[in-house]
């Protein structure tokens, strides 16, 4: 049987910039998918937003990676030339009751490190925004839009170059850790059995159900899995903004918001639908519940302007009725593990904190044998 230095079970942003962060380390590092190329689930179905780190709980992994993420992320795509636009986003209040929240979201994000939110009243956001309603808003300058599919061929890329390969259409089946390696079963058209040094579970929402298949992994340090799926909708019509458009946060999401490729074509989500099983299709009908919510801060949104576009699905580790969750990022300190490191909930910010998240991953990689 042959053995490799290092397995990272995902080919999504998680998994990529792990694989490049590992791989120009020294490791051998070999990736696999069960799909047949990189970044099919939550990596391609998503904002592709650079989030400024405004939201989440002081000292949360969330956090912490966001902030420090961000910071990485832009460097990186100046310097490997990956498209991307610091175009900024609202935060806008429709009513006086949200206004008030502006002020925690504002010491929220200043606890976390963002410290460039400017509170704007309704004159002044409407002079930036022309179209917008709103009785007041957050302006956050950080914020941004990216090419996700290009930062991730240019992660591969680097990854490629320093040594590491990757094994589409491999489904990890089961594990075994026993005598200083882990036994790694790979199932698809060629099944075969590696052995490894050390093993990341980087598999997004089939992290949890991969642990389960892990012998030796404790079954109480697994997280249940839910899934909260994010609908989208594009515009028929080109929107009349030049920055994001955020309302006032809602439990389980960030609220139905206004997103711009980098080509500037608008697209309204994701809401938040709670399902049991994975599926992408999106429902036109759900487009009723969008008008009214986008109308808010929107009023002159035409009719039948709304249509299906795409859906993606949150890695949630919490259920519906708690409203916040973090990163959860498990080396053999919490697990018991030798080898072994689990990546569970890795949902948004995951893009931008893709390269602080690899970071850290490899200073536990450092400790896990």
């Amino acid at each position: 049987m042959d053995t490799v230095d290092c397995i990272v079970v995902g080919a999504g942003v998680i998994g990529l910039a792990i694989a490049r962060s590992l791989s120009r380390a020294g490791h051998e590092v070999i990736v696999l998918d069960a799909s047949n190329d990189i970044g099919t689930s939550t990596s391609s179905r998503n904002s592709e937003v650079i989030h400024a780190g405004i939201y989440y709980a002081a000292g949360s992994l969330m956090a912490r990676h966001c902030v420090e993420g961000r910071h990485a992320l832009y460097a990186y795509c100046r310097d490997h030339g990956v498209a991307h636009r610091r175009c900024g986003k609202l935060i806008v209040a429709t009513t006086a009751e949200e206004s008030d929240k502006l002020a925690s979201i504002r010491a929220r994000a200043a606890a976390n490190g963002v410290d460039d939110l400017e509170p704007l009243d309704q004159a002044q956001a409407h002079a930036l925004e022309p179209a917008l309603h709103c009785v007041a808003a957050l302006l956050s300058p950080s914020t941004g839009i990216i090419d996700s599919h290009g930062y991730m061929l240019s992660l591969r890329g680097e990854a490629e170059d320093a040594g590491a390969a990757f094994a589409f259409n491999a489904p990890l089946v089961g594990a075994e850790a026993k005598a200083g390696e882990i036994m790694v079963e790979i199932g698809g058209a060629a099944p075969m059995t590696l052995g490894c040094r050390l093993l990341i579970n980087a598999a997004g929402l089939h992290a949890p159900a991969l642990a389960r298949n892990i012998a030796g992994m404790p079954i109480e340090k697994i997280p249940a899995a839910y899934f909260a799926k994010g609908n989208y909708f594009s515009c028929a019509r080109r929107a009349p903004f030049t920055r994001l458009i955020y309302p006032v946060p809602e439990p389980g999401g960030l609220g139905v918001h206004l997103t711009l490729d980098l080509a500037g074509q608008a697209k309204f989500g994701p809401d938040v639908e709670w399902v049991n099983d994975i599926d992408y299709s999106v429902d036109p009908e759900r487009a009723a519940r969008f008008y009214p919510a986008i109308r808010r801060y929107w009023p002159d949104l035409p009719d039948d302007a709304l249509a299906p576009a795409f859906a993606g699905v949150r890695p949630k580790i919490v259920p519906p009725a708690v409203a916040t969750q973090d990163f959860m990022i498990q080396g053999p300190e919490e697990h018991g593990v030798p080898g072994l490191i689990n990546l569970f909930g890795i949902e948004s910010p995951g893009l931008t904190s893709s390269l602080a998240i690899a970071q850290h991953v490899a200073d536990l990689a450092a400790f896990a044998r």
